[in-house]
């Protein structure tokens, strides 16, 4: 009997059963060992399933991506603005230039680059079916580098998306494929990297032995408690409320007694912090307890990129508008779809009644389960209510599950249903042309809707240069994606705030950087220009060398256009240098420059 479940252990951990023989491999032992003994039948099929669980993912398959020390800038399912930090970010040095590693075998099944966002970016698929993902890189190995520049110089496109076959670009572990950097906008120096499975979900690469030394706990710096009707309260406040809590002997934290009455709920502001780095980092997990009884559990392990947008739910987005501070529910909103809850018990709801007492605790994890923990002590007492609140009232109700629309001075807003997540009352205003869409942005859009402004009093020149403008926290306008009409302008965002009409007549700004006109350039590297438009944006360049279009690639952060003159062999020693760059309303710079290099 100890033969066969040490053999059976022996063939898991070498990962000769594939998860799909599981049920079968399962079912011929039940009945094997049927014949022996139902008890120790029993302790063998919860050992089995102890081990297989363990097995998920394979820990060992998988080698670092980079070999300087692994320290965390960021790490898996950390919050960020409306998304799940979808990787681990791996700090390097505040330098550029580190070889990045393929953490497997597998070929290049996907390349983007992209002035924003992941900048440029890796995807490698893997036989075991995963994919791993490297981004913000400074450039690719001289195979992957050439084969994007055969594509951009074919399409004449420095941004670009392709999907290698599984033939085209091979890799073998351990091979350099790229070097870190800091593109897709204004970035900081790091790797962000991700593992995910078939289904292009990604899941913490920790699950995958890519590990870090982490002995800290967590720290839980703010409690709040939260009325959940009208009729709910907490120390006589129907509105949420912010507990004080002391920290104990034993490390755990003790909030003041609080008395409440009706349904009520809890939620922390938590970060986690991992050895070597002082970076505020989210937690794997987090868990409730009332009166010894789990509630409430959800965790980080894996989510899909569609649900993601379903954090806003999770946190207080309110005081996160407010504050910029994210409280973490311990509960559940009635239209939240994230996956990473489990043990969730009404909802994580906790009903109070008169005269009973409540312990609640809350269990702040980190993935190698160093934790932090939080006593709640309530007492049910029903009192009267001293603070209420708000009466947010407008004339503008929106309904979260209907078409809602409105019209004031010019301006049109249109949401359509499911734009929101809950019902409330639109702070709508247009005040000297300038549109107000609920200025304080407390309430998470979940969905696109369409601001629409009547242009029917313009020229036809004015309308040319004019584009719809979205201001930011610090007042500046920027470019929304302006769509125009014959009498009206209409921007699609999910931006709420302040938004206005502008004319933008100056031509983008355009000069050469590290040359001179009429400059002999044999030993240089690179060609540099500086380009910047300081109010609709850039939208487009093109480059050309003695009439033929040559790749600039685009720094946002550096305000820069680079060309980089191993591209392609120059014939001759005079050379035409062309530069035209756009702005967003069609305002056109061009720049022409000669210079001489030999072969």
């Amino acid at each position: 009997m100890f033969f066969g479940i040490k053999l059976v252990k022996t063939i898991i951990n070498k990962q000769l059963i594939l998860p799909l023989l599981h049920k079968i491999f399962i079912t011929i032992l039940a009945e094997i060992m049927t014949q022996l003994n139902i008890r120790i039948l029993s302790i063998f099929l919860l050992f089995f399933s102890n081990i297989y669980a363990q097995d998920k993912y394979p820990t060992d398959y998988f080698q670092n991506p980079l070999e300087i020390p692994m320290y965390l800038a960021g790490t898996f399912g950390e919050l960020r603005s409306n998304h799940f930090h979808s990787g681990i970010d791996i700090k390097t040095q505040q330098k550029e230039g580190f070889k990045i590693f393929a953490v497997g075998d597998g070929y290049v099944s996907r390349i983007k680059v992209s002035h924003w966002g992941y900048g440029k970016a890796l995807y490698v698929t893997h036989p075991n079916g995963y994919t791993s993902v490297y981004a913000h890189l400074k450039k690719y190995s001289p195979k992957i580098e050439a084969y994007i520049k055969k594509h951009q110089y074919k399409k004449e496109k420095f941004e670009i998306q392709l999907y290698p076959s599984n033939t085209d670009l091979q890799l073998e572990k351990g091979e350099v494929i790229a070097y870190t950097g800091s593109t897709g906008g204004f970035v900081a120096p790091h790797l962000h990297f991700e593992l995910r499975d078939g289904k292009s979900k990604p899941i913490n690469p920790m699950y995958f032995g890519i590990t870090v030394k982490d002995d800290k706990k967590p720290s839980i710096n703010v409690l709040m408690a939260y009325p959940l009707d009208d009729f709910s309260q907490v120390n006589q406040s129907n509105i949420p409320l912010q507990i004080p809590f002391k920290q104990l002997n034993n490390g755990n934290l003790l909030a003041d007694k609080i008395y409440a009455s009706g349904t009520i709920g809890f939620g922390i502001n938590v970060f986690d912090r991992l050895n070597g780095a002082l970076n505020k980092n989210g937690i794997f997990s987090l868990e409730m307890f009332v009166n010894g009884n789990k509630t409430y559990s959800h965790t980080v392990e894996t989510f899909s990129f569609a649900e993601s947008k379903y954090l806003n739910l999770l946190i207080d987005y309110e005081r996160y508008a407010t504050l910029k501070q994210r409280v973490q529910r311990c509960f559940v909103e009635p239209k939240n779809k994230l996956s990473i809850y489990k043990d969730v018990k009404n909802h994580g709801y906790l009903p109070i009644e008169e005269g009973l007492t409540y312990t609640v605790e809350i269990v702040a994890k980190d993935f190698v389960g160093n934790k932090k923990k939080l006593v709640i002590p309530i007492i049910g007492k029903t009192d009267s209510i001293k603070v209420v609140k708000e009466d947010n009232t407008t004339p503008y109700p929106i309904k979260s599950a209907e078409f809602n629309k409105y019209t004031k001075k010019g301006v049109t807003v249109a949401f359509p249903k499911n734009t929101f997540y809950n019902d409330f009352h639109l702070d709508f205003k247009v005040e000297d042309g300038n549109a107000f869409i609920h200025e304080e942005k407390t309430v998470p859009v979940h969905s696109k809707f369409t601001l629409t402004f009547d242009v029917s009093s313009y020229t036809s020149e004015e309308k040319q240069q004019l584009f719809i403008a979205k201001y930011n926290s610090k007042g500046y306008p920027s470019y929304s994606n302006t769509v125009k009409k014959e009498t009206t302008f209409y921007t699609r965002t999910k931006n709420l705030g302040k938004y206005s009409l502008l004319s933008d007549t100056e031509k983008p700004k355009l000069r050469i950087h590290n040359f001179k006109n009429e400059q002999w350039l044999t030993n240089y590297k690179k060609l540099v220009l500086k380009t910047s438009d300081n109010l609709s944006g850039i939208k487009s360049y093109r480059g050309e060398i003695d009439g033929q279009w040559i790749l600039l690639e685009y720094s946002p952060k550096h305000k820069t256009l680079t060309y980089d003159f191993s591209d392609r062999k120059l014939v001759g020693a005079k050379h035409q240098l062309k530069v035209i760059v756009k702005d967003n309303v069609g305002n056109t710079n061009i720049l022409e420059k000669t210079f001489y290099r030999k072969k």
